[in-house]
């Protein structure tokens, strides 16, 4: 069990060249999420979901972790154990950084998932419609990302992290989406220290202990170097 349990959120990508998807002009502008970012959406167009996630993949695939990310790894590492990372990313930063004990709630564009057995295994730069499963054999492969409407991955160990944690931070988050917007709560419960590091204040910001607000690459290291 963690003692210290971290949230990241966009706001800790977006200095490595991954916040393009919801600036103007971006990637996020030019597609219906509705299209791209459901089960339903999948089931219509197959082709344009996988022409999504593969500009997802390669933009993520051609950015590089920044200070945040080392500075969270190597507190980890410093801390032995009793860290974990909770990320709404689904981006592989944290883990290129040198982190090792993460959960991406959100899946991760690094998987290939298929929609008839559930079997995952290593994406390929590129996947198409016709990408059948290597273990059914059925042309139902899709991105191992989780859609509106799907249930977040790994929450009974997030749930089971925060009943028992003494110190949460949320970094980079608008704590606009739940179930992720409300662990700041289950934290409180238990009497956690909590902080929030934010390019601005989110949507539940009066409900941590501390607020801490610049470019994430400021003010995570900044934050660490306090702890440490």
């Amino acid at each position: 069990m963690a003692d210290i349990v971290i949230l990241t959120g966009a706001g800790i990508s977006a200095e490595s060249g991954l916040g393009t998807f919801r600036d103007k002009d971006g990637l996020w502008t030019r597609f219906d999420l509705s299209k791209v970012a459901t089960p339903e959406g999948f089931i219509e167009n197959p082709a344009l979901v996988h022409e999504f996630y593969n500009a997802r993949r390669a933009n993520a695939q051609e950015s590089s972790p920044n200070a945040a990310h080392f500075a969270l790894a190597e507190f980890e590492k410093r801390k032995s154990g009793d860290v974990l990372i909770v990320t709404q990313n689904v981006d592989d930063l944290h883990e290129r950084a040198g982190s090792r004990n993460v959960l991406h709630m959100h899946g991760q564009l690094s998987q290939a998932l298929c929609a008839a057995c559930r079997a995952t295994w290593t994406a390929p730069l590129v996947m198409t419609p016709e990408d059948r499963c290597p273990d059914c054999d059925a042309p139902s492969t899709r991105p191992d990302i989780v859609w509106f409407g799907e249930i977040p991955y790994h929450m009974e160990k997030i749930e089971d992290a925060l009943s028992d944690c003494r110190l949460f931070a949320a970094i980079g988050t608008s704590g606009q989406v739940w179930p992720a917007a409300g662990f700041v709560e289950a934290a409180r419960m238990v009497g956690a220290h909590c902080v929030e590091l934010n390019l601005e204040r989110s949507d539940v910001s009066d409900r941590f202990d501390e607020v801490r607000l610049g470019r994430a690459t400021d003010i995570v290291p900044s934050w660490i170097s306090g702890l440490v």
